[in-house]
């Protein structure tokens, strides 16, 4: 969600943060800020909506100082506004916060009956007033952020910057991710790498509780009790960090067609080649050993596990249970001996999602992740953490990610299946051999692109479309709905076909679109006969489906688009293609936002 940025440097700091905070647009946000200190003065910007208004702003009232903090704000408490904008100043503090902070009621009751005023609706404000109530008591400044921290309730990213201390910033996080760069007399913060990329390749990752004192020489990290660690500095890679359009009128564009060469490079990674075997690299996991595997996830990545529900009963004969993680730590369920607990996430730092995890720490037998972002908080609290190999994904609404997810969902259940003994070793070659040809077959399923666009241009009228699968279409009809209303803003429902009569063909007319969803397996002919009625009822039916599946379905539909023949497994990672790029083509038709719609982040790091 919010993003945060900071810097202790050698150069004017505005116009940096305000570049790094371009690479944190993707988090989602709407507005943004820059406090910097200039000879000891805190000073700031503020605007709402996008940061070319704070680009602007700064044109016209500059900023010196070359120590800083920046934020793009994701609106929770208080609506989008100046007044609500990050940083937030009280005399001689500035803040910037990503999070809740569950108890700003009490704390803020306690500052007012103190004599506090306060200007804003926000709940980060708190942070702010009593840190500056410290210093009014004499703390030092550090004291000052430290005291403030232990009152603090909720999940939290924070960095403090002081009047008179332009070599000094406080920075602490519970619960939403914190990085801190290193540079040649400098220092960095960022919500995630990406934010500092452009400034250095060394990045320490603080862990849950960790506050640190920074200046320009270095930091000084403590733990959750107040004790000093050491926490390892990493090198990103540049390949992690790219965020560049690639010559894409959108990220969402290029990222839909870079999946033929990111699904080769998971496949790759786990499936070397010259061979059926199935390498999980240092991964000690037995499937035979696991009596029940729980999956949770949210949006996006819990389709992927719903897909994947299908794959683990099918081909290796196990028991799955799947939740969103919203539901899944209040529902407390019991987890029996030999649970293996799964969990899906892109940003690895899905406040949810993480929470879920925590659940099952101590109670599951292992903790298996399966992320994109191989130094996130998931991956660090995990048994197991399998990298998907996606690149950095910028769009907000989630397609090479989701590809790559299934890949080694896919993956995992092969595995599985060959530890319980469940498939023969030619079955699993015969899957391996359908992988192996995947991009290709993705390849293929791009080239309808300009197809798709075509019917997207009438979809884009509809105020409602109805998506219908069965099998393993089922969750992939969903996830096409939840795409097509993510990025067109346009009502888009998701149901298993063998659902359509007992409720939703009651909404079945001349202008609900129906998406079809129909490979040729063993499924087809039931699918069909869902189909017709729903043409009875004289529906315009999209029909997604093979050469084979076209020609059995004859010329009722309104518009059929063909994808080539696949293995029934891999069919919702070829079909999740069209879903992806019918959801594209028609916000772009709508002149939607396609990359950042309204109200979405990117990374949902606050419950």
């Amino acid at each position: 969600m919010c993003g945060i940025v900071g810097i202790l440097g050698r150069h004017e700091a505005a116009p940096i943060l305000v570049e790094a905070l371009k690479r944190l647009e993707y988090r989602g946000y709407d507005s943004a800020g820059i406090a910097t200190l200039n000879d000891g003065a805190l000073d700031r910007r503020r605007a709402v909506g996008k940061l070319a208004n704070l680009s602007d702003l700064l044109v016209h009232e500059p900023l010196r100082g070359k120590s800083g903090i920046g934020h793009t704000r994701w609106a929770t408490h208080g609506a989008p506004s100046v007044a609500n904008a990050h940083p937030h100043q009280t005399g001689p503090v500035a803040v910037v916060h990503n999070g809740i902070i569950e108890n700003y009621r009490e704390l803020r009751a306690e500052l007012v009956a103190e004599g506090a005023a306060f200007e804003t609706e926000t709940d980060t404000e708190v942070v702010a007033q009593l840190t500056a109530s410290h210093l009014r008591q004499g703390d030092e400044p550090v004291q000052a952020a430290f005291r403030t921290l232990d009152r603090l309730d909720g999940a939290f990213a924070l960095a403090f910057l002081f009047e008179g201390h332009d070599d000094l910033m406080v920075v602490a996080r519970r619960g939403s991710p914190l990085a801190i760069g290193h540079g040649e007399g400098e220092i960095y913060i960022g919500s995630d790498a990406i934010a500092l990329a452009r400034m250095t390749s060394r990045v320490t990752y603080l862990d849950e509780g960790d506050r640190a004192v920074l200046t320009r020489e270095g930091a000084r990290i403590f733990d959750a009790q107040g004790m000093p660690v050491d926490r390892p500095e990493k090198t990103i890679e540049a390949s992690a960090t790219k965020a560049h359009k690639g010559g894409y009128k959108h990220f969402m564009a290029k990222e839909i067609a870079e999946q033929p060469v990111v699904i080769a490079e998971t496949i790759r990674c786990y499936l070397p080649s010259g061979g059926d075997m199935i390498d999980l690299k240092e991964a000690d996991l037995d499937f035979s050993k696991v009596s029940r595997l729980t999956m949770v996830g949210c949006g996006t990545a819990y389709y992927a596990c719903l897909t994947a529900k299908y794959w683990f009963e099918q081909l290796a004969r196990l028991p799955v249970e799947i939740d969103v993680a919203s539901e899944f730590r209040y529902r407390e369920p019991p987890l029996p001996e030999g649970s293996l607990a799964l969990f899906v996430s892109q940003s690895g730092e899905t406040a949810d999602t993480l929470a879920a995890l925590r659940y099952c720490r101590g109670k599951a037998d292992h903790i298996l992740s399966v992320i994109n972002a191989a130094e996130s908080t998931m991956a660090r609290e995990s048994d197991i953490a399998l990298p998907i190999h996606a690149g950095a994904e910028i769009g907000v609404a989630s397609t090479k990610a989701f590809t790559c997810q299934l890949v080694v969902l896919l993956i995992l259940a092969l595995k599985a299946a060959a530890d319980r003994g469940t498939m023969s070793a030619a079955q699993i070659a015969e899957h391996v051999a359908a992988l192996r040809s995947l991009p290709g077959a993705v390849n293929s399923a791009l080239e309808q692109s300009e197809a798709i666009r075509r019917v997207a241009r009438h979809l884009s009228e509809a105020s409602d479309v109805l998506f219908l699968g069965r099998g393993l279409m089922y969750p992939l009809a969903l996830e096409g709905a939840l795409k097509l209303k993510e990025i067109s803003y346009i009502h888009a429902e998701g149901y298993a076909s063998g659902e359509l009569k007992h409720g939703p063909i009651a909404l079945v007319d001349t202008d609900l679109p129906i998406v079809v969803l129909a490979p040729s397996d063993g499924l087809f002919d039931k699918t069909m006969s869902n189909m017709q009625e729903v043409i009875a009822r004289k529906a315009r039916v999209l029909l997604i489906t093979d050469e084979a599946g076209v020609a059995a379905a004859g010329g009722d539909v309104w518009s059929t688009i063909a994808m080539p023949a696949i293995h029934p497994a891999l069919a919702p990672i070829l079909y999740a293609i069209p879903a992806q790029l019918l959801a594209y083509h028609t916000a772009v038709a709508k002149g939607t936002d396609v990359d950042q719609p309204r109200n979405l982040a990117k990374s949902v790091t606050v419950e």
